[in-house]
């Protein structure tokens, strides 16, 4: 199933992927009406589940809470593809279970709109509008694993409950 893409910048910060006055929330599915509203102020109706963001340099960085990465999960955002991301959102992200892919060529060359095919596992993403594909390292194993189970907590708790078995 192609998803279709947002695009936006660099240094996109947490404070426009969700803005401050809505930390009160927690929860992901609470914060996801609010996802780039200081960016995009329509971006959260018109993002639709499965669809990707695709942005520039240093995407997330800011502040260190997870408000963001859980903001855009909420959202049924299936990936963000970045040239690059702020060492902090990196790991929240791998910690919630949101799958992050770094590729600066596709970050370039990707535009709005466009339609990806996107193979986690064999590090390639597709513009099925273009017809390009663009490399980038796949996770270890392990971590495809934590974000398979949705997440640390999600996949320390089945680790734990295997090895009680």
């Amino acid at each position: 199933m192609p998803h279709r893409v947002w695009k936006f910048g660099d240094d996109i910060n947490t404070d426009q992927i969700i803005p401050g006055r809505y930390l009160s929330a927690s929860r992901g599915e609470e914060l996801a009406p609010h996802l780039m509203e200081d960016v995009d102020a329509d971006f959260a109706k018109k993002a639709k589940p499965g669809d990707v963001i695709v942005a520039g340099k240093n995407f997330g960085c800011g502040s260190s809470r997870e408000h963001a990465p859980l903001a855009i999960k909420g959202a049924g955002i299936a990936c963000v593809i970045a040239e690059s991301f702020a060492r902090i959102f990196y790991r929240n992200a791998i910690n919630i279970g949101l799958p992050i892919f770094e590729s600066p060529e596709a970050a370039r060359e990707i535009s709005q709109g466009d339609n990806l095919s996107i193979k986690p596992d064999k590090g390639i993403i597709k513009n099925e509008t273009t017809g390009h594909e663009y490399p980038f390292q796949p996770f270890p194993e392990e971590m495809q694993e934590i974000i398979a189970a949705g997440g640390l907590m999600n996949f320390v708790k089945a680790k734990m409950a295997a090895k009680s078995s």
